[in-house]
């Protein structure tokens, strides 16, 4: 709601760098936070602090990075092109999961769980660094550019975006239709997968994290396959798809887990699978958000469905999947 209204009332580019530096900032200070042992329950508390500025500032990065690559795609690619942005997650996991593992192998359990954890928080500075030089180069939405020209901007997109009952109807169909199960489907593929294999089959962290790295790198360019096919044949039926098939293979690809858990090639092959159902609902997704809601509202239109479906049914994931296992 907060960036979403700052892109359409200001620009896609200037929040751009203000959820980049958000973020950026609070990554950062994590990995200076003190212990519990220093300052005692202040230390949890400014840990959520900063958790939820990042969940703030993730809330302006999505919908922006959606809205400002699909308002630069030629016709009938905008699937292809945002697909691009989805295959950028994965990647950050795989990326994160290395660099982490590096910290862990190289410095060891003991001195990594005392203070190396900080270090991958502190590294981070370096991507906003690059980050923030290369959107300084970009240029403003070109669509937008034409509605703050011709003056069809809104003077007020939150409240344009919820004062319209057809524009809140919607948001809810995208919420309910597509981001909700979407967001389960992503969480449970990259998050709970390892979650799983840490805390119920009790793999090592070692083993866990090389599957986990091995099924998004070989899953990851399946995001540009079916943001491309559904240029052709539409979002819907692919992403429908995909959510069919977790609900009837999830059950399962999860007994099969612990099944098969002493054969690492089952174990990747599994988790490659449900990557692959990533691909299927998440690929074509923001072309679907951007194709259903007006320009001068889409930035906060899409925002909302999106984030609520990823962050509260997405969220939940973990705390569920743990509760039924």
């Amino acid at each position: 709601i907060v960036f979403g209204h700052l892109g359409d009332l200001i620009g896609r580019k200037f929040t751009f760098m203000l959820t980049l530096v958000l973020m950026g900032l609070a990554t950062f200070l994590v990995g200076c936070l003190p212990t519990y042992d220093s300052i005692g329950t202040l230390a949890p508390i400014l840990l959520v602090t900063c958790r939820v500025v990042q969940g703030l500032a993730l809330g302006g990065e999505y919908g922006g990075a959606a809205t400002y690559i699909a308002e630069h795609a030629p016709d009938g690619k905008r699937g292809f092109y945002t697909s691009w942005i989805q295959t950028t997650a994965t990647m950050g996991i795989v990326t994160a999961l290395l660099v982490i593992l590096a910290f862990r192998l190289g410095l060891g359990d003991a001195a990594f769980t005392s203070y190396g954890w900080r270090f991958p928080f502190l590294l981070s500075a370096v991507l906003v660094i690059l980050s923030g030089y290369i959107r300084l180069q970009l240029q403003e939405s070109p669509l937008y550019s034409r509605l703050k020209d011709q003056g069809k901007a809104s003077a007020n997109p939150a409240l344009d975006t919820y004062k319209s009952g057809r524009n809140v109807g919607l948001m809810l169909l995208a919420l309910f239709g597509a981001t909700a199960p979407e967001g389960v489907v992503w969480y449970t593929g990259q998050f709970y997968a390892l979650t799983y294999l840490s805390a119920v089959v009790k793999l090592p962290y070692v083993e866990v994290y090389l599957i986990l790295m091995i099924a998004l790198l070989c899953g990851a360019p399946f995001f540009l396959v079916f943001g491309s096919l559904s240029d052709r044949i539409g979002r819907r039926p692919i992403m429908i798809a995909g959510f069919l098939l977790a609900v009837l293979t999830y059950i399962p690809v999860f007994s099969a887990f612990t099944t098969y858990k002493d054969n690492p090639t089952i174990l990747c092959l599994l988790t490659f699978y449900m990557v692959i159902l990533v691909t299927m609902v998440y690929g074509p997704i923001a072309a679907f958000l951007v194709e259903i809601f007006p320009a001068k509202i889409r930035y906060s239109s899409m925002s909302m469905p999106y984030h609520i479906g990823n962050g509260v049914f997405g969220g939940v994931v973990p705390l569920m999947g743990t509760s039924l296992a």
